[in-house]
């Protein structure tokens, strides 16, 4: 997924706050989702886990790429591996462990989720 920084994702300086790569993580996620026509309601995937490492700054006006590639799929968990670049420049990674909730419980992961998702393997 390709994203344009924009003034409200920069600091003061033009550089992207560090919250932002993790929101710029939760898109790419969403919308492997969204184009397979997924639209959650009373279900969906909430964070257990994340570890964060910070490589380099993207600035104001830059076009940035999250890359997604599945770890690891479970029962009722995934773990995500995802990666920002600028061009070719590896900027931001990140391991995500999510858990599956429908109707407020921890609850197996769909078929159909789960083929959607090994295209990410």
């Amino acid at each position: 997924m390709n994203i344009r920084i924009y003034y409200d994702s920069t600091d003061a300086g033009k550089i992207v706050y560090h919250t932002e790569y993790i929101k710029f993580c939760e898109q790419a996620r969403s919308e492997i989702f969204f184009k397979n026509g997924i639209i959650f309601e009373k279900e969906g995937y909430v964070v257990k886990h994340l570890e964060a490492n910070y490589l380099a700054s993207a600035k104001l006006g830059d076009i940035i790429t999250v890359k997604t590639k599945v770890v690891e799929i479970s029962k009722v968990k995934l773990t995500l591996k995802q990666t920002i670049y600028k061009e070719n420049k590896k900027l931001f990674e990140m391991e995500v462990t999510l858990v599956y909730i429908k109707d407020s419980k921890i609850s197996k992961i769909p078929p159909s989720h789960i083929d959607i998702l090994n295209e990410y393997a």
